[in-house]
């Protein structure tokens, strides 16, 4: 089959870029949004350990760490395994702890979907990744 832009081919080293710049802004929120609903977290009960008041400011670490990595681009293998066990806690727990998950279901299939075609892909441009 023809390709309608042959030229924009040479650019494809670029699409997983793109994918890890979404899927930072993506985590860039939900670090900013379990930020400003810390205390919403802080009351939330936990099946095994109770009330946690460090519920908000870990999950508002652990979003901004893998989207850190993801823009950046370090070790984006090991940030996107991680985006992608975040997607799926995501997607099981998004209405019983809504303070901690800021997106419904539907973002985190598809934010799961990412993270696997960024696996498979490689980083891409302009980052530092282990080469396999």
């Amino acid at each position: 089959m023809l390709n309608t832009f042959p030229n924009l081919l040479v650019l494809g080293f670029f699409a997983p870029t793109l994918l890890r710049a979404a899927v930072a802004c993506l985590f860039f929120y939900a670090a900013y949004s379990a930020y400003k609903h810390r205390e919403a977290a802080s009351r939330l009960r936990f099946p095994l350990i109770g009330e946690a008041s460090w519920a908000g400011g870990f999950t508002m670490l652990m979003y901004s760490s893998i989207g850190l990595a993801l823009l950046l681009g370090y070790y984006t293998q090991i940030a996107a395994i991680l985006a992608g066990l975040t997607s799926i806690k995501g997607l099981l727990f998004c209405k019983r702890f809504g303070p901690l998950f800021p997106y419904q279901r539907s973002t985190y299939v598809l934010l799961f979907i990412i993270c696997l075609s960024l696996l498979v892909s490689g980083a891409g441009a302009l980052a530092y990744d282990l080469p396999l």
